[in-house]
């Protein structure tokens, strides 16, 4: 059975945490354990998370020294993943019961993906589903695809031998940390879409993605996007030249302005339909 590592980072989400232990204590699937690494919360997060994980030996906990960030943390997370393929959960979200169960089995069927994502729910403050999020698709890989506008989000599953040949989550990032992750993956091969959703998502004031550094966000977000560009060697896009060195996120941005007309979603929907 595939070994599947759950990944986790914390910081000061304790309260919510419950949530996410049960919709790990109810998979179907049942090969798998629970890596948390908490980011020197400053609440009662890691005493809370203690209490309920007790001495199930599935869940490991682990603590950084200081607050060192969400890229970090996460890339620590990596270093103690022994399973197969590993998915980061946020620790105020939750899986579906057969998420895990659904992952195992499409990397089983076909074992030349290096990962895959599915449609997510968005949920209340109370993780009360309320809508499937719409911007979820199915996405044509190639090396101009930079996720941008945003085709996935969570749930995103991947090998962990993929993740290795990569040079990893960058420690440095504060935000855009997933869509660094999901740049590098898919440079080394296909992805699976699994049209359904797997990932219960909290909206609520304190969740990062909602937080008011918005702009930061969206900064950090560019200069992934100009990295991955320099990484794959790309000088040009839409007959446009990619800058040697990043100035502005608007710069970044009007480059992909094109992946957003109507012939460059046809011509990929067409990809996708004659497997290109």
């Amino acid at each position: 059975m595939i070994k599947i590592s759950v990944l986790i980072a914390n910081y000061n989400n304790g309260k919510y945490f419950t949530d996410c232990y049960n919709s790990l204590l109810s998979q179907t699937y049942t090969n798998w354990e629970v890596i948390i690494v908490d980011d020197a919360s400053t609440d009662d997060s890691v005493e809370v998370i203690k209490n309920i994980i007790k001495n199930d030996d599935r869940f490991k906990l682990y603590h950084n020294q200081k607050n060192n960030g969400c890229g970090f943390t996460k890339r620590e997370c990596m270093k103690y993943a022994e399973g197969d393929i590993c998915a980061y959960l946020d620790p105020d979200d939750a899986i579906y019961s057969t998420a895990l169960e659904t992952c195992a089995f499409e990397f089983a069927k076909n074992t030349d993906i290096v990962a895959l994502y599915s449609q997510m729910m968005l949920c209340d403050e109370n993780l009360t589903p309320d809508k499937v999020f719409a911007n979820t698709k199915q996405i044509y890989n190639s090396r101009y695809f930079f996720n941008c506008p945003t085709q996935f989000a969570h749930f995103f599953v991947f090998k962990k031998e993929t993740y290795f040949k990569t040079s990893g989550i960058n420690a440095n990032l504060k935000s855009a940390v997933d869509q660094d992750l999901y740049l590098k993956i898919l440079e080394h091969g296909d992805v699976t879409f699994v049209k359904e959703p797997l990932y219960l998502y909290r909206l609520h004031s304190n969740g990062i993605s909602q937080h008011s550094s918005k702009q930061t966000a969206k900064e950090s977000f560019a200069k992934v996007i100009h990295e991955t560009m320099k990484r794959r060697g790309i000088r040009k896009i839409n007959n446009r030249i990619v800058p040697d060195d990043y100035t502005n996120a608007q710069e970044i941005y009007q480059l992909l302005n094109y992946q957003t007309n109507k012939v460059h979603r046809l011509i990929n929907k067409l990809k996708l339909t004659l497997n290109l």
